[in-house]
């Protein structure tokens, strides 16, 4: 479908599950309202949102207060609820997390605590023997059970969400790639592969692009968008078994991603990751994925290299788990000894999208910035697909900032 010189109130660059969730809180809280919602690739949910494991996060993590702990909790009763009235396959399945070490004890305190802080509540600390009772095989010495969290298929909910949105009149249109924005007769003129796009409002929501979608609007994005990947194993068949749910670890407070961990998914598989290594291309699923002009962006970008002072230890340590089977196996075994060798093989690999400010400062927290006729998501790596609704519905005020001004 051509798409020349076509009028919208407000234009959402993004077909994953963050756009897709602001596009249905617009249309729901904008009746009438003339929206489209552009995605690049053929398909919605095709990058960040349909690689990732699957978990609907409980809110255990965040810190108290942050947009991250917000957004989750509310999200992630909203997504329940929306997967049951859609009839989407999900389970509220809960998780444990593990202390292998006593040294671990003290940061399961703090998880408990910041669990209860941000409202969840049925959260029980478990011993060793306890911790069995919910996964047999499973060695620790502690750890808490979070019956918040469960699991779902994020590519079904976000053509769920694309389903609303062109019911309620909505344009959804894929395979269409925003090539620039220029002001233009009080309003915004987009060029995109299929034609010119009109439109008074832009939400950008492009992921592992957002910081490039900003600076095509003319906007100083303030951080660069640093790809890390993460890779799977998924167990054999015979082995799964060893998984009743979700295991994860005590996250290193040292480490700024969770940890190897294993997940049940919604289709009876169980994998187990991620690792988390600098990516060389922004949509660089392989190990061997290279993009030079993505490569050159980070290279030049002064953050990055602060970044790297930081944690280049324990980058090297994730690139050497990369490349070898047998040290990915080893962590994995910390949570289960009997898992060997052979009981796991290689699947498939997600990528993170990570704002870095020019300080070289991961961005813990969502941002989401707003500008003259626009709004951009600049960072909403996990737990955004758990917290999407909510997400939404925090992106949707801000543009009804925009229309009554």
């Amino acid at each position: 479908m051509t798409a020349t010189g076509e009028n919208f109130d407000v234009v959402v660059i993004g077909g994953g599950i963050v756009g897709t969730a602001t596009a249905l809180a617009l249309t729901a809280t904008h009746p009438g309202l003339k929206l489209a919602l552009l995605e690049k690739e053929a398909h919605l949910a095709c990058h960040q949102t349909g690689h990732n494991s699957g978990v609907i996060h409980s809110g255990l993590y965040y810190k108290p207060g942050s947009l991250k702990a917000q957004n989750c909790t509310a999200g992630r009763d909203a997504l329940y609820a929306f997967c049951a009235e859609h009839a989407i396959p999900h389970q509220r399945c809960g998780k444990v997390v593990v202390a292998t070490r006593d040294e671990e004890l003290p940061a399961l305190d703090e998880l408990h605590r910041r669990g209860l802080a941000n409202g969840l509540d049925g959260l029980v600390r478990l011993d060793g023997a306890d911790l069995r009772a919910h996964e047999p095989h499973v060695a620790g010495i502690a750890g808490l059970f979070v019956p918040q969290t469960g699991i779902v298929d994020y590519t079904s909910v976000t053509e769920a969400y694309a389903a609303v949105v062109t019911a309620r009149g909505g344009v959804v249109r894929t395979g269409c790639r925003l090539l620039g924005v220029r002001r233009a007769g009080g309003g915004l003129q987009l060029t995109t592969t299929t034609g010119i796009v009109r439109s008074r409002h832009l939400v950008n929501c492009a992921g592992l692009h957002c910081d490039r979608v900003a600076r095509l609007c003319g906007s100083d994005p303030g951080v660069h968008i640093v790809p890390f990947r993460g890779e799977y194993y998924t167990l054999q068949p015979a082995r799964r078994t060893l998984v009743r749910n979700l295991i994860y670890p005590v996250p290193d407070p040292a480490f700024p991603f969770l940890g190897v961990h294993y997940t049940r998914r919604i289709d009876g598989e169980v994998e187990a990751g991620p690792n988390a290594v600098l990516a060389l291309k922004r949509e660089g699923y392989g190990r061997f994925s290279l993009s030079p002009r993505d490569l050159l962006e980070i290279c030049l970008y002064p953050g990055f290299w602060r970044l790297a002072r930081l944690y280049w230890r324990v980058g090297l340590q994730e690139y050497a788990r990369s490349y070898s089977k047998t040290l990915f196996v080893r962590d994995l075994q910390r949570l289960i000894p009997e898992l060997g060798r052979a009981d796991v093989v290689r699947a498939g690999a997600g990528v993170r999208a990570q704002a870095v400010d020019r300080s070289g400062k991961l961005l813990d927290d969502f941002h989401i910035v707003a500008g003259e006729g626009m709004i951009h998501v600049l960072n909403a790596p996990s737990p955004a697909a758990t917290a999407s609704l909510s997400i939404g519905q925090k992106v949707a005020g801000e543009v009804a900032k925009l229309i009554v001004s």
